[in-house]
């Protein structure tokens, strides 16, 4: 039996989530599944991802194939490259503890990217902010300005007004 590691959807018209699933090839994408392995939410910023470390990693060495979005799922989360390691303890390339040193080294640098990216992304977030702070500050002063040119306006002219209203005699 080939097994796929695949995507199954769920979720309403337009804001679709996954369930990352182990199914026989030739069940419905919907269908029937052997094992889940963990939820893809594409929907949040950046997108949620949910998943079994140890059972994916598992149906990999068994032969599961997975699917191309699941792929990079997997690669994102470090189960494609510590497979790729475990491959090479069985080839006598490196031992064991040379294989969780390169993984956690992986992960710590994936970590500090992912931190660096969420503060670039905070940086610039902040920056429109203030640009648009600035902005409406702007637009308020003109706003401000325009009422008080306005109100001079009527001060002046009702002080005008005034000195012809007491000059002139009152009818009788």
């Amino acid at each position: 039996m080939a097994t796929k590691i695949r995507l199954q959807r769920f979720g309403r018209k337009g804001y679709a989530f996954y369930q990352i699933v182990v199914a026989d090839s030739r069940a419905p994408r919907d269908g029937r599944f052997i094992e889940r392995v963990g939820s893809y939410n594409p929907n949040t910023n950046p997108a949620t991802i949910d998943l079994n470390f140890e059972r994916a990693l598992y149906w990999l060495q068994v032969g599961a194939q997975p699917t191309d979005t699941t792929r990079n799922i997997l690669s994102r989360e470090g189960v494609l490259l510590k497979k790729h390691l475990l491959e090479g303890v069985k080839k006598g390339a490196f031992d064991e503890a040379a294989v969780e040193t390169k993984f956690q080294t992986w992960v710590k640098n994936r970590q500090a990217a992912a931190q660096e990216q969420k503060n670039k992304d905070h940086d610039v977030a902040k920056a429109a902010s203030k640009v648009r702070l600035d902005a409406e500050k702007e637009v308020n002063k003109a706003k401000a300005q325009e009422v008080a040119k306005k109100k001079a306006e009527k001060n002046a002219a009702a002080q005008a007004a005034q000195p012809a209203a007491e000059a002139a005699p009152p009818a009788e």
